[in-house]
């Protein structure tokens, strides 16, 4: 907590200092200055039944705090350095520990190559780059189906390299490419109730790349994700050790649609995974199970200080076992956003989902997700002052 304290009064002192832009040391366009942002965000969740990210919101949570600093600062021509400190608490994950998000050093060669090496963002679908930025979208929660907060660990960003650039096409529009290949960090986090103790838990190489197509249209973009990695992890169940590795291939085909003040975007996504083990008798190992996920959502800038947007997401965690309340969700999603100045929104959000496929027997008394309620509300409040 004393960290977390630390951290707020840091971010709050620079938020009250920022005027309406970013925080900028030295001169403008001298390779001396460091541009610098930061927010901080505190939310609330509730659910009708059920808890949902959080212990206790069948009651209400207010376990969903975030805080960033940012720093970019170029070095010489056409290099850049960037980071990102962060903390959160949402539910069992974060507990306020600070660390480095991401960083990067930045080649900008040309417009149509760049290179970064560092801990990047994945590109993947439209919008895992902003996941973690509250200010650049209207909803709360991205739709779970393709950005689920639960996975953010091995979504948001890589530690390796990526090759990166634009190209104009003319008449055809313009093209938007992304490749990666490297690893991912992760904290041998077990949550509570689980039979294994995580001995070691490692994720040997991801790879993968997003394009996307401007097209003639304007405001239209079209293109697709691809990801492949591993996670290995050693797991020790009554005094014995067993090694399971779990291979993973994703893929998310994308839309955009932007005229006037109006967004429309769609994605279908399928992730195929599978088990091997070294103990099946403690686990089993399983041959490829494919899930469906996918999402139509359509938001409108009604007023400089107005945001609403709506959403449906949908889950199947098992394309071949479609029934069951534990084999689906479906979500569908109300946000009114509110920016009361440059540096500071309000965001609410009502969520009706069906089914619990999304939901966690760790954060609900280890109760078997077929046994939760089926049909059930999630009420969000999220308030971010950013600079």
């Amino acid at each position: 907590m004393t960290r977390w304290l630390s951290w707020t009064l840091a971010v709050a002192s620079i938020l009250f200092e920022a005027r309406a832009h970013a925080a900028e040391l030295g001169h403008e366009g001298d390779l001396a200055s460091v541009e610098i942002h930061g927010f901080a965000s505190q939310g609330f969740i509730l659910t009708s039944s059920n808890n949902y990210l959080a212990d206790n919101t069948t009651h209400g949570s207010f376990q969903y705090s975030e805080i960033g600093l940012n720093f970019t600062k170029p070095l010489v021509d056409k290099l850049s350095l960037g980071l990102q400190l962060f903390a959160q608490d949402l539910g069992p994950t974060g507990n306020y520990d600070a660390k480095m998000d991401w960083f990067y050093l930045d080649y900008h060669w040309q417009d149509w190559l760049g290179f970064r090496a560092g801990r990047v963002k994945i590109p993947f679908g439209l919008y895992n780059e902003i996941n973690d930025v509250d200010s650049a979208r209207t909803a709360v929660l991205l739709p779970q189906s393709v950005y689920p907060v639960a996975n953010v660990n091995y979504l948001l960003a890589q530690t390796g390299a990526e090759l990166y650039g634009y190209l104009g096409l003319h008449a055809a529009g313009a093209l938007d490419y992304h490749a990666y290949a490297g690893t991912i960090l992760v904290d041998t986090l077990v949550p509570p109730g689980s039979p294994y103790q995580v001995v070691d838990l490692n994720v040997p190489y991801v790879t993968g790349g997003r394009l996307l197509w401007e097209t003639p249209l304007q405001g239209l973009r079209v293109g697709g994700s691809l990801q492949a990695l591993r996670i290995d992890a050693t797991l020790l169940d009554n005094a014995m050790l067993v090694s399971v590795r779990i291979p993973a291939i994703l893929w998310v085909a994308s839309a955009e649609y932007a005229v006037h003040n109006l967004v429309f975007s769609t994605e279908y996504s399928r992730w195929y995974v599978k088990s091997d083990s070294t103990n099946e008798a403690l686990f089993p190992a399983s041959p490829i199970v494919t899930s469906e996920r996918g999402y139509a959502m359509v938001t409108y800038r009604a007023a400089p200080w107005l945001q609403p947007g709506v959403y449906y997401s949908l889950l199947f965690p098992n394309i071949d076992d479609r029934s069951g309340r534990e084999n689906m969700q479906h979500d569908v999603a109300t946000t009114v956003r509110f920016d009361l100045n440059s540096n500071w929104l309000v965001k609410l959000e009502g969520h009706y989902m069906s089914g619990t496929a999304g939901l966690a027997s760790s954060l609900n008394d280890n109760a078997p997700l077929n046994a939760l309620e089926r049909n059930w509300g999630v009420f969000l409040v999220k308030t971010t002052a950013y600079f």
